[in-house]
């Protein structure tokens, strides 16, 4: 008798929008890891747990990652047979050019197999200030079901922490590192603030903060509201907001290896 051979293809994966950490490069190497379940649902580490494809924007952050959740949900198969890809990035010196639509294929190749695949950044949200993004949107352009999972935003975070307008906020990224461009871009964006009543948030290179800060104490206006977040999730992690003349009175001292973000309101 004749076998049929079974040519049904199977359904599509999910890209799973996994949370991390935002303790990246903020414990010292004889220190533990926060616990885990500290900062990220039990709903996703068994998530994650059960994930053997990865994209990621780092592949050794993640094999870390996964260690961490092996320690409180054990992985579904070891850590040396999941398959990691990494988002690329241009070459240093190099414009970024956009990649076409087979170059994300490719990338998306296991969810189209019909595996789940999870999307993972270096520290909080993947897609939101982070390349994974252009992921994302790849995998709605292939029909793929996309799911995000909560966790921790540091942008988020500092937002509901800083008491400024939260009905409006705009995340602008990083400001120009050169001290004449960066004070021009501060001007627009306190002009654009105060005329839209609209809380503009930005981050730096945590090595910059305390440069960025001077910047801003420097050139924003003495009435216009000012909130920085440092260390957000850790246990020493704080956030306080003052007027800039206040600021200027008692100006912050900011660690150079923790992350902070800087928010403002013009009056």
């Amino acid at each position: 008798m004749d076998t049929e051979l079974n040519t049904t293809t199977p359904p599509p994966g999910r890209l799973w929008l996994i949370p991390n950490t935002l303790d990246l490069g903020c414990i010292a190497e004889d220190a533990p890891p926060p616990d885990l379940q500290d900062v990220l649902p039990m709903g996703v580490l068994r998530i994650a747990a059960g994930l053997t494809h990865w994209i990621a924007e780092n592949a050794k952050t993640t094999r870390a990652f996964l260690k961490r959740v092996d320690g409180v949900v054990p992985l579904s198969r070891p850590l040396q047979e999941h398959q990691i890809q990494v988002i690329p990035r241009p070459g240093k010196g190099r414009a970024d050019k956009p990649r076409g639509p087979a170059a994300w294929r490719e990338l998306l190749a296991p969810a189209l197999a019909g595996h789940d695949v999870g999307l993972i950044s270096e520290a909080g949200l993947p897609a939101v200030a982070d390349p994974g993004a252009d992921v994302v949107l790849a995998a709605h352009r292939l029909g793929l079901k996309v799911q995000a999972l909560s966790g921790p935003s540091s942008l988020l975070l500092a937002q509901a922490a800083s008491g400024l307008h939260g009905q409006s906020f705009a995340f602008v990224g990083y400001l120009p590192v050169e001290p004449t461009e960066r004070q021009q871009r501060i001007r627009e964006l306190e002009q654009w603030s105060r005329k839209q009543q609209q809380t503009q948030l930005v981050i730096e290179t945590p090595y910059r903060n305390p440069a960025l800060c001077q910047a801003l104490l420097n050139t924003l206006q003495t009435e216009t509201w000012l909130s920085i977040s440092c260390g957000l999730t850790l246990a020493d992690g704080w956030s306080r907001t003052d007027t800039v003349g206040a600021w200027r009175k008692a100006p912050p001292v900011l660690p150079t290896g923790i992350p902070a973000v800087f928010a403002w309101l013009a009056r």
